[in-house]
């Protein structure tokens, strides 16, 4: 994949930020997500057995004025994972960063040990992404309870116990890094952590110039996308029975779910 742009102006209430949450089953990505949007949305490993198994995205408007369009992601870093079923899930996210996507939130956690899944962390975001994706790229540390506890920062956490592969996706992404406690009750707590992260994604945003990140398969997809609405509309303005109708819908929907599946093949082709 390559890097494209979506350009987009400066920072207003009306713009949502697409934010991607990216991380191993159980390291707290829904939970981050609830937090960033102010309410429980989506399920987390904590509060049932069903977790995340496809993409889900839900919007919201922040307290400082942020629109925000977050995804969460299945584990796409599990290894019980199929590598067709990624895939899929990869090109669903694309779908759902309408304008492209503005960060990648990978998380991690303060509260358990790196696992083996977790050291292909800096390939498996490049080859599912795109090269480039660093750039937008913020490192989330949940279990910052565990180290209020033991009276730790997070700079003495990573001093203490940090392997060598995330030291260089934290170099690489810039050295953007948040600790975020999910379990604290304390509401001004919870509005300066969501406020340290956002402000890194006004960062990676300024950067950029105001441009999302976009590559190849996302210019795709937005393509197909707008043949299939311009399809709908054709169809709509003509005077055919609504059974009719309703059959030729059901013909270009499979139509365009069958590029959608090839997109997939080509994801799983190039990067397993």
């Amino acid at each position: 994949m390559n890097k494209g742009g979506a350009e987009q102006g400066g920072h207003s209430s009306k713009q949502v930020e697409n934010i991607v949450l990216v991380g191993r089953t159980g390291n707290g990505k829904s939970a981050t997500g609830n937090s960033l949007i102010g309410k429980r949305v989506f399920v987390s490993k904590a509060h049932a057995s069903g977790v995340t198994t496809k993409c889900q995205t839900h919007e919201a408007v922040t307290k400082d004025g942020h629109r925000i369009n977050v995804i969460d992601t299945p584990g796409l870093f599990d290894i019980a994972l199929s590598a067709e079923f990624i895939s899929k899930e990869i090109v669903r996210c694309l779908t759902l960063a309408e304008g492209g996507i503005h960060a990648v939130i990978l998380v991690l956690s303060a509260r358990t040990r790196m696992t083996q899944e977790e050291e292909s962390t800096l390939s498996t975001l490049q080859a599912l992404f795109g090269s480039q994706i660093l750039a937008y790229v913020i490192v989330v540390f949940t279990g910052g309870d565990v180290l209020k506890e033991n009276n730790e920062t997070l700079e003495e956490y990573l001093g203490r116990d940090c392997p060598a592969f995330i030291r260089e996706v934290i170099k690489l992404s810039g050295n953007r890094m948040v600790l975020f406690n999910n379990r604290t009750h304390d509401e001004g707590k919870k509005a300066e952590q969501v406020h340290k992260l956002l402000s890194l994604v006004d960062k990676i945003r300024k950067t950029h110039h105001g441009e999302a990140y976009t590559d190849d398969m996302y210019h795709e997809i937005k393509a197909e996308q707008h043949k299939l609405r311009k399809q709908h509309e054709e169809l709509e303005s003509k005077n055919h029975p609504v059974d009719l109708v309703s059959l030729m819908k059901d013909k270009l929907q499979a139509s365009y779910q069958e590029k959608m599946d090839q997109m997939s093949s080509t994801v799983k082709k190039n990067n397993y």
